[in-house]
């Protein structure tokens, strides 16, 4: 008897699936920025072009951080889209 599609994969160990090994990099990359963010709790002052404001290093750093996030999301997905163009 074949093996259908559906039957590979539930055979398959759970982190050799391709969507699991490349979302446990980004997890521990995540943790330990979080935890580098939470533990610089100190006041700096940061100059936006103009105005200057004394906030926490943690929400400086935690806004760093979520700008990156979504830059990535934007890049990679414009980086799926023009893979599938290619295919067509």
């Amino acid at each position: 008897m074949g093996e259908t599609g559906t039957d590979h994969k539930a055979h398959t160990p759970f982190f050799s699936r391709p969507g699991v090994r490349r979302l446990v990099p980004f997890v521990l990359i995540s943790a330990i920025a979080l935890v580098f963010i939470f533990e610089n709790r100190g006041d700096v002052e940061i100059r936006l072009l103009i105005p200057e404001v004394t906030m926490p290093l943690w929400g400086a750093l935690l806004i760093a951080w979520g700008l990156g996030m979504l830059a990535c999301a934007f890049t990679l997905r414009r980086r799926t889209n023009r893979h599938s163009r290619r295919t067509r």
